[in-house]
């Protein structure tokens, strides 16, 4: 699952700002990656795909200076659907860069709910993981599509919903898989080295037995082999 957060945010033109003013807004268009866990259409991703300026030094500096942080909207496409679905923030994790989404309009045809499985002896140094999502977003989705499709979809607009929903309705949202092993277990993360990049967290992280062990949230730039997940303990305390 691919969700789509548009947040907005008064503009500075990084010159000067005007907290007393009604000027322009500065709109982003976030992608991530997430995964749907419960029949109510709950779905667990990442906080700072839910919120893109929770931990943002570059949007903290705006915030600091008086800026209001918001999320316009979340749409969630599912591969082999051919249309979003709205979602809503439902909770955020106090204690990991964690949160869950809500579904607005029920479950996507032929979906899947993930298993979860956070006991201490499902995450085991050296064992084999495979990881799911949407690394680069957009990008990557266009590129897989081949310049053909890529010129079709895109000719005719640069909106970016615009896009995602050509992208949907073609079929042509499909996530990612990497394969790799973990390195590493602590209390708070799983060190891994599956590949990804930006656009993939909130990506589920499957153990050998096809079970969610944990959230992938960060890169370690510089060093390919060490990825982090938050384990999914954390996330499974937001849907009690």
């Amino acid at each position: 699952m691919g969700p789509e957060n548009q947040s907005s945010l008064p503009w500075t033109d990084l010159v000067q700002l005007d907290t007393d003013g009604n000027g322009p807004h500065l709109q982003l268009d976030v992608f991530g990656t997430g995964f749907l866990v419960r029949k109510d259409g709950r779905l667990i991703t990442n906080h700072h795909v839910a919120e893109p300026w929770w931990g943002n030094d570059e949007l903290k500096a705006l915030i600091d200076h008086g800026a209001s942080a918001y999320a316009l909207s979340y749409m969630a496409y599912f591969p082999g659907s051919q249309k979003g679905i709205s979602a809503k923030l439902d909770k955020i994790s106090t204690q990991a860069d964690v949160a869950t989404l809500r579904l607005e309009g029920g479950l996507p045809a032929r979906s899947t709910l993930l298993d979860l499985d956070d006991r201490s002896d499902a995450s085991v140094p050296g064992e084999a993981v495979v990881l799911i999502g949407y690394p680069t977003g957009i990008e990557g989705i266009l590129a897989r599509a081949g310049p053909d499709a890529t010129k079709e979809i895109t000719g005719d607009t640069s909106e970016v919903k615009q896009i995602v929903s050509h992208l949907a309705e073609q079929k042509l949202i499909r996530p990612t898989t990497t394969q790799g092993h973990i390195g590493d277990v602590l209390q708070d993360k799983i060190v891994y080295d599956a590949a990804t990049t930006s656009g993939g967290s909130g990506g589920p992280l499957f153990n050998r037995n096809g079970k969610v062990i944990g959230v992938n949230f960060a890169i370690l730039n510089g060093f390919g082999g060490s990825n982090l997940a938050v384990p999914v303990k954390y996330a499974k305390n937001l849907l009690n």
